[in-house]
């Protein structure tokens, strides 16, 4: 019986809309570091199916699946989703996406959860969110800081 899932495979997977997804993925390995472990090309050329990973478990699937999807600029809306992805230094990360290009959205900042993360979003419109835990949070910390939110 084989594995389920694969090795190597993570339980979860997003699975990203991209019109050019050649483009993106030149994007996410500049930008974000991702590195490709897969890639698919249809027999038009165009990317049917590709794998970025980073770290040891993290893994985003994109392609271009066709006209009956869109990519939130396509849609012309702010964004349909986020990806939140930990990384070892946010603040090198960023300074990283910044360089190639990316559109920061938020710059890093400590978060009441534990977390210093910054916002960016790709050339299509999809929102990626990065951080590094920086502390541990217990529950109660959570519900004070939630209750003092309001």
């Amino acid at each position: 019986m084989p594995q389920n899932p694969p090795e190597g495979t993570p339980h979860v997977m997003p699975y990203l809309h991209y019109e050019d997804a050649t483009a993106a993925l030149a994007f996410l390995t500049s930008a974000f570091g991702f590195r490709e472990r897969f890639r698919l090309d249809g027999p038009d050329g165009r990317v049917a199916h590709a794998e970025v990973e980073t770290g040891d478990k993290g893994v985003v699937m994109l392609g271009e699946p066709g006209n009956e999807y869109r990519n939130p600029k396509h849609l012309g809306a702010k964004a349909t989703s986020s990806v939140y992805v930990f990384v070892d230094d946010v603040d090198d990360h960023c300074a990283r996406a910044k360089a190639a290009g990316a559109t920061v959205l938020r710059e890093p900042e400590d978060q009441f959860y534990g977390d210093r993360n910054y916002g960016a979003a790709d050339p299509e419109g999809h929102e990626w969110y990065f951080s590094t835990h920086v502390r541990d949070v217990s529950m109660d910390e959570l519900g004070a800081a939630m209750a003092t939110a309001g």
